[in-house]
């Protein structure tokens, strides 16, 4: 399970501000918090929020690379906790 560009993508075009990258079975996801309290989301890893995500990019407008850099950071993330 890595985080791609794609899912950084989602995650800033995302309606809800409040929304979270998560991992949970195998495969990274963007959930609402009113999500993450059902059980279809039990048990998932958040790994970042949009509102982080923004804050560390400078802005929801990412080039290409700016939005393969943060999935990186991300995925990094990702596997020093150890998912």
């Amino acid at each position: 399970m890595t985080v791609s560009a794609d899912d950084v993508r989602r995650l800033l075009d995302s309606h809800d501000e409040r929304a979270v990258l998560v991992a949970i079975e195998g495969r990274v996801d963007v959930a609402s918090p009113a999500e993450l309290d059902t059980a279809d989301y039990r048990g998932a890893l958040q790994i970042a929020t949009r509102q982080e995500v923004l804050e560390r990019a400078g802005g929801a407008q990412l080039s290409e690379r700016e939005l393969a850099e943060q999935a990186e950071e991300l995925d990094t993330a990702l596997r020093n906790l150890g998912a």
